[in-house]
């Protein structure tokens, strides 16, 4: 078989070529939407896992944070056993004894990242950082809705309250 010399006339057309072009043009279209999609997957998944990792490191944080936590509130009845001991002795090497302990047991504890709250006598009444255990009519006008006396000292460990002070709250003459 005998090939014939190439001429225009014998050119393929465009019109013959237009599905294959379309053909072509379409499995690049899918292709390059294939490539957008797996970046898109791709930026999603590194999104996701750095999320992840963040919050994975925050709570970590607070774990640590607050690990002690459970024993320190344990402790904390102690404490206020020290206190009470301390008010009902007199002058002595008891006294001299008892505050050495108190003083090497509160060190322990602020090294652990535990914080006595403010004294909360003679201020307002705030629900925040107080639990009211009783209202007694208050001794003066300007006490009324005061902390009259504090039962019970607050705590913090790091900046969280893990005991609020217990009070007792001044209110009016009605």
């Amino acid at each position: 078989m005998e090939e014939s010399p190439i001429t225009p006339e014998n050119l393929p057309t465009e019109e013959q070529h237009e599905p294959e072009l379309q053909a072509e043009a379409s499995a690049e279209r899918d292709v390059d939407a294939e490539i957008q999609e797996l970046k898109d997957q791709n930026l999603r998944l590194y999104a996701e896992f750095e999320n992840f990792r963040r919050r994975n490191a925050r709570e970590r944080l607070d774990l640590l944070a607050s690990a002690g936590e459970k024993v320190i509130k344990s402790v904390l009845p102690v404490l206020d056993d020290f206190e009470r001991a301390l008010k009902a002795l007199g002058e002595g090497p008891e006294r001299q004894g008892l505050e050495l302990i108190q003083h090497k047991l509160v060190a322990a504890l602020r090294a652990e990242g535990l914080k006595p709250m403010d004294s909360t006598q003679g201020q307002r009444f705030d629900v925040e950082r107080m639990e009211a255990i009783t209202n007694i009519p208050a001794p003066t006008p300007d006490l009324v809705g005061c902390v009259v006396d504090e039962l019970e000292k607050g705590y913090l460990l790091g900046d969280k309250i893990i005991r609020y002070a217990k009070v007792v709250v001044g209110q009016g003459n009605e």
